[in-house]
């Protein structure tokens, strides 16, 4: 029984994520915002799969509901596995913002920081006692760490910070050997941003046209390396960051 929660699991690159998780025989605890019936809608998709999963509400920019969080955690773990641990965190919720440096609000910049960063950073401190030895955390980071567009300066800076929490967490966590590595998606054809990469033809040819591989990214790219990344064939990778972006600005 191996079991993963992932944050913003309901939607996006999250769902996609508990799908291939679950094709390779991982139940699922998944969070979600405020879509409820969306998230009901996955539950029973993995259960046709022959997969457990569980959906708990969570809004990862509020650090003050961790602690209850972390109390309907382990009455699921209870209810429906009768154990009290799980194996794989993914930090994946998280929200875009498309502002000018010299336009960028106090006030969207704290949502970046509570959202990407501070939630990232305790959510995982509350959950690691109901992790289990041997086990694997992966984060989210982005493309925009490593190459710059205009308006993305808080959303990069946050993921930078992301990327260098999941080297600290790889060299602290090691004792109890649970790998931490972060993964870095490029643009993917989402819903994210309101769905920029996806609907927007002259953003998607823009960014296919820098990308070697000649397209933009699908959800079923980044689903595919998180279940590989999480495998036994993955064990030796620790403290790591991998763009999976198809090549963009190499």
């Amino acid at each position: 029984m191996t079991i993963a929660l992932i944050t913003g699991g309901s939607r996006g690159l999250g769902r996609n994520m508990a799908h291939h998780l679950a094709a390779k025989g991982v139940d699922i605890i998944f969070t979600y915002h405020s879509n409820r019936e969306q998230a009901e809608s996955l539950v029973a998709e993995l259960s046709q799969m022959n997969r457990k999963a569980v959906a708990l509400q969570l809004d990862t920019g509020k650090v003050s509901t961790f602690a209850a969080f972390a109390e309907q955690v382990r009455t699921a773990l209870k209810a429906t596995w009768n154990s009290e641990r799980f194996d794989f965190l993914i930090n994946n919720a998280g929200t875009g913002l498309y502002a000018p440096f010299m336009e960028t609000t106090e006030a969207q910049l704290d949502d970046m920081v509570n959202i990407h960063f501070k939630g990232v950073f305790f959510l995982t401190q509350t959950l690691l006692p109901m992790m289990n030895d041997g086990g694997a955390i992966l984060n989210l980071s982005s493309g925009l760490a490593r190459f710059s567009y205009p308006g993305s300066s808080a959303y990069g800076s946050m993921k930078g910070a992301v990327d260098v929490l999941t080297r600290y967490l790889a060299l602290e966590l090691g004792p109890r050997r649970i790998r931490v590595n972060s993964v870095a998606p490029g643009a993917v054809e989402t819903d994210f941003g309101g769905g920029r990469v996806r609907d927007n033809a002259d953003l998607n040819a823009m960014l296919a046209s820098r990308t070697p591989l000649g397209r933009v990214g699908l959800p079923d790219d980044i689903g595919g390396i998180v279940s590989v990344l999480l495998s036994d064939e993955a064990g030796w990778l620790n403290g790591q960051r991998i763009e999976v972006a198809g090549g963009i600005h190499v």
